[in-house]
């Protein structure tokens, strides 16, 4: 019974613990930058806890565990024909102790290194932050997203086209450009359905269309999910080497934020064959849908690809966190600490780029007009071009005047 309520204590309060102290480390160990004293004794309780260690704990504060990991003592061991004879002076405590600190003596037939860990209290702790924070945070950046979204359509309207239409049209994007974009764009949007519905079908689902079938949908949901994930890594590779020539900073982009795009007030600033907004989306998908890309390989092959580990090595070698005032990043984590580190890494990272894509989507719909042909036909106004990329149509005009040919309808992006 003792060694029962002990794995109990030890798997449920101490991640709750570790969630209220900050400076619990998600690997296990809690890590203070200055130690606590170190109490040698404590002969009230025999060795163990007292009641103001408990105490301490509970109010987030630093207490000395070494006591804890020394796990035995063979010299007071039992005779082999007393109770506790075979445990060589360990007590169930003892061990339950070791498996939670992952110094347990343990062999296991199959499975390796990640069979091995019988108690990983961290979980407590990632469980804890992916329904409370992540849940919270999450929903309210997109919901706050789409709200200003509405916001700023109800107070600006539409961005016109302030000239009249020629009626001569040049070609935006070609098929190949058009095709990779809806690719990585559809990709991406049945990944950020299907991972709400991961994320929020016990909460939402369930109370509505019962348990059995939240269940299904996850699991229809999961399967989506791994499989549309390869297309989305595909053409993220492809729009990478296809635009990104045309998505390196210059000083036309200067002066496009000095005027803020033409979105607020009546300037519309020259630009090439991308602006500065338009950068700022092609980056975040290839640095941020490269990192998602990255963590959600490693959650696609579990345990196979560890990565924050060595990431952790490598910024505590560059010195970065105590830059900003932290403690070094913890460089051994268990192989569960690595998965569940991976999942709300992978969360996270989503949630921004799906609120900087619904921003995307409302440029290139409802918020300016003309701005969809350029990826639905591929071909716009004149008029258009002049407007929002004057620059880019002048160079398209002069090479297809160099050229010695006609203005064309059929013109093809500037290199």
């Amino acid at each position: 019974m003792r060694a029962l309520l002990c794995l109990v204590f030890l798997v449920f309060a101490g991640p709750a613990i570790a969630q209220d102290n900050p400076n619990v480390r998600l690997d296990e160990t809690p890590v203070s930058p200055v130690a606590p004293p170190k109490i040698e004794a404590r002969p009230s309780t025999g060795g163990a806890m007292t009641r103001e260690d408990i105490m301490a704990r509970q109010r987030g504060e630093e207490v000395d565990t070494t006591f804890r990991r020394e796990f035995g003592d063979p010299d007071s061991a039992a005779g082999m024909a007393q109770q506790l004879g075979t445990l060589g002076g360990a007590s169930d405590p003892d061990l339950w102790r070791a498996l939670r600190f992952n110094e347990a003596d343990i062999s296991v037939s199959a499975g390796g290194d990640v069979a091995k860990v019988l108690v990983q209290d961290s979980g407590m702790a990632w469980y804890e932050f992916r329904q409370g924070p992540l849940a919270t945070y999450g929903g309210y950046l997109l919901l706050g997203t789409l709200g200003l979204l509405l916001l700023f359509f109800l107070l600006r309207g539409r961005i016109p086209l302030d000239e009249e239409k020629t009626g001569r049209t040049v070609t935006r994007f070609k098929f190949v450009e058009r095709m990779s974009h809806w690719v990585m764009a559809g990709s991406f949007i049945l990944l950020g359905i299907t991972g709400l519905l991961v994320k929020y079908g016990r909460e939402f689902i369930a109370p509505l269309l019962g348990k059995e079938a939240n269940a299904v949908i996850l699991e229809l949901s999961k399967i989506v999910h791994n499989n549309v994930a390869w297309a989305f890594m595909l053409s993220l590779v492809i729009i990478f080497f296809m635009w990104v020539w045309h998505n390196i900073p210059n000083r036309t982009d200067v002066t496009w934020f000095a005027q803020a795009g033409g979105i607020i007030g009546k300037k519309h600033p020259p630009a090439k064959k991308f602006n500065a907004g338009q950068k700022i989306i092609f980056w975040s998908c290839i640095l941020l849908g490269g990192s998602i890309s990255v963590s959600g390989l490693s959650l696609l092959f579990p345990f196979e690809l560890p990565l924050f580990a060595k990431t952790f090595t490598a910024l505590n070698s560059l010195g970065l966190p105590a830059l900003i005032g932290m403690d070094p990043l913890p460089e051994v984590l268990t192989p569960h600490a690595e998965m569940q580190l991976a999942q709300a890494w992978h969360a996270i990272v989503s949630f921004v780029l799906m609120a900087i894509i619904l921003a995307h989507i409302y440029i290139g719909s409802v918020g300016m007009e003309g701005a969809y042909a350029a990826m639905g036909s591929g071909e716009v106004d004149e008029a258009w071009a002049h407007q929002h990329h004057s620059i880019w149509l002048d160079e398209l005009k002069a090479k297809q005047s160099k050229a010695g040919g006609p203005p064309s309808q059929e013109a093809t992006p500037a290199e």
